[in-house]
């Protein structure tokens, strides 16, 4: 009788036990346990249609179609957003259960700033759909919760420690390509540089059939007889591989004042599938800088960037450090 007390007491003391350790484990900053409201990554492969939308009423749709993805059905996503919410998507990962006494507060995070994600598949089936709030006070931890789910956790990435909330709230232009120019020397036909206060300078590249030929952009404008310096015509078309804008600037409250003025200079392509890109520079020049002695001011010399309308009446800012290499007068391709 006493052995038989004594088992059926080990065995409560052991289950007892294990439902202690069940619960630690359970709320603790680190768990094994894995349940269906904890599971938020989906692979990049199975990804075709992601779906945005904050608090504040953005909604943003991005899809891959033809090898690109493309945002609201209109401009093709710039290439480092897309991978670093992709990555986000991918590796997204509980961190931690919180405690009991810091859900509210984060389930009010979610509630007021939490931005909606919906992830589908190819056939445009749902995968998966969460919320992303803000972040924890030592900015290593998202708050995240499945919708329709009521534990909130905090989330982080496999391969990368901190805030990850800013993966997906890029709201309007943030989402878009800022690519002005993209060709390759091979895939340009011709290339246009006028400028309209200097006409002498301005000239038309031909680079198809093979040619390499540099002729005045103004019919008036004499020509030389010599043919372009050797490597010149090369050296100059292949500054057009990569030039990105710094940034949209379509809101800008100055926008159409700065589009009616005489540009300073005109920039276009054209590659041998007949497309073509344009802008039209206006140049930005630094601020005066005052003297706190003499109470003067001085304006420093040099355009540091400028403001650009593109042929899609996008309105961007380009530094001179990025398109100043495309300024070159007709004279330059010649010793």
């Amino acid at each position: 009788m006493n052995r038989t007390l004594l088992l059926v007491l080990l065995v409560a003391a052991l289950g007892a036990g294990a439902f202690f350790i069940f619960r630690m484990n359970n709320d603790g900053p680190s768990t094994s346990l894995v349940g269906a409201d904890r599971e938020f990554a989906v692979p990049r492969e199975q990804v075709y249609k992601i779906f945005l939308a904050d608090r504040n009423g953005n909604k943003t749709t991005l899809m891959r179609a033809d090898g690109r993805w493309v945002y609201n059905d209109q401009y093709t996503v710039r290439p480092d957003a897309i991978n670093n919410l992709l990555s986000a998507i991918e590796q997204i990962r509980m961190k931690f259960k919180p405690t009991a006494a810091a859900v509210p507060y984060m389930v009010q995070s979610l509630a007021t700033d939490g931005i909606k994600v919906e992830i589908y598949d190819k056939n445009g089936v749902l995968i998966k759909a969460y919320y992303v709030g803000g972040a924890t006070n030592d900015e290593r931890g998202t708050y995240v919760i499945l919708d329709g789910a009521e534990q909130p956790y905090v989330a982080e990435l496999g391969s990368w420690e901190g805030n990850i909330r800013f993966r997906y709230n890029l709201t309007g232009d943030d989402w878009r390509d800022r690519t002005v120019f993209g060709a390759t020397v091979e895939n340009i036909a011709e290339i246009t540089v006028e400028y309209p206060k200097q006409r002498d300078k301005s000239f038309r590249v031909n680079l198809r059939a093979g040619k390499e030929e540099v002729t005045p952009f103004y019919a008036l404008s004499p020509a030389r007889q010599a043919a372009p310096t050797p490597g010149k015509v090369e050296a100059y078309a292949a500054g057009f591989e990569k030039i990105l804008a710094a940034s949209f600037n379509n809101e800008y409250r100055d926008r159409d004042s700065i589009a009616r003025q005489l540009p300073f200079a005109i920039i276009s392509l054209t590659d041998k599938a007949g497309q073509t890109a344009s802008v039209k520079l206006f140049p930005i020049y630094p601020d005066a800088v005052l003297d706190v002695k003499t109470w003067t001011t001085t304006q420093p010399e040099g355009v540091t960037a400028y403001y650009a309308l593109t042929q899609d009446n996008d309105f961007i800012i380009l530094q001179n450090q990025a398109v100043g290499k495309l300024l070159w007068a007709y004279s330059f391709f010649y010793d």
